[in-house]
C-alpha cells in the first residue's frame, strides 16, 4: 500500500474530516487569552503613536513607543508562558489527534474492504447464475441434436418425461432453459 488512502464511497462523510480553521482559532484564543490581549495593546499603542505624530506631540509619541515595547514584551511573555503551561496538554492533544487519525483511516479501510467483499460476492453470484444458465442451455442444445440422430430414442424420452414430471423427480438441466430459469428464480438447484 502506498501513501495514498484507499478510495471509498464514504469520502463525503463529514465524520472523516477535522475541524475547520475558525474553530481551531477559537479554541486557541480560549486556551491563551493573554496573547490576543497583548496583540491588541501593541496595536493600540502603535495607533496612538501614529496619531500623536500627526498632531506633532513628541512627548506622547515617545510614551506610546515605550507602551508598544511593554505591550510586545507582555505578548512575548504570554506566548512563552502559555507554551510552557499548555505543553503537556498539547502533547496529549497531538497523541489524541494521531490516534483519531489512525482510527479514521482504519474505519475507512474497513468500509472499503467491506464494500469490496460485497462486490466480490455479487460477482460470484452473477458468475454462478451465468454458469448455471449456460449449462442448462448446453443441455437444451444437446437434446434436440439427440432427437435428430435417433428419432426412436426421442419418442422414448418423451414418453418418460411426463412420468418423471408427475412423480416430482426432476433433474437439473432436463427441462431446458425454462426449467433453468425457474430453478434459479425459486432457488432450487
Amino acid at each position: 500500500m502506498g501513501d495514498k488512502p484507499l478510495p471509498s464511497s464514504f469520502d463525503d462523510d463529514p465524520d472523516f474530516f477535522e475541524d475547520n480553521a475558525w474553530k481551531k482559532l477559537g479554541r486557541r484564543l480560549k486556551e491563551e487569552p493573554l496573547v490576543p490581549i497583548g496583540i491588541g495593546a501593541t496595536c493600540y499603542a502603535l495607533f496612538r503613536a501614529y496619531r500623536s505624530m500627526k498632531l506633532g506631540d513628541s512627548v506622547q509619541v515617545n510614551r506610546m513607543f515605550r507602551a508598544r515595547i511593554y505591550a510586545q514584551a507582555f505578548t512575548l511573555l504570554a506566548v512563552c508562558a502559555g507554551s510552557v503551561y499548555y505543553k503537556t496538554e498539547r502533547d496529549q492533544r497531538k497523541q489524541l489527534e494521531k490516534a483519531m487519525d489512525i482510527k479514521k483511516q482504519q474505519a475507512k479501510r474497513d468500509a472499503w474492504l467491506k464494500e469490496l467483499e460485497v462486490r466480490e460476492q455479487e460477482d460470484k453470484d452473477w458468475q454462478n447464475r451465468h454458469a448455471t444458465i449456460e449449462q442448462v442451455a448446453k443441455g437444451a442444445e444437446l437434446k434436440p441434436s439427440a432427437m435428430e440422430r435417433a428419432p426412436d430414442a426421442a419418442v422414448n424420452e418423451k414418453s418418460e418425461e411426463p412420468a418423471t414430471k408427475e412423480s416430482g423427480d426432476s433433474k437439473g438441466g432436463s427441462g431446458g432453459v425454462l426449467a433453468a430459469v425457474k430453478s434459479l428464480a425459486w432457488g432450487s438447484k
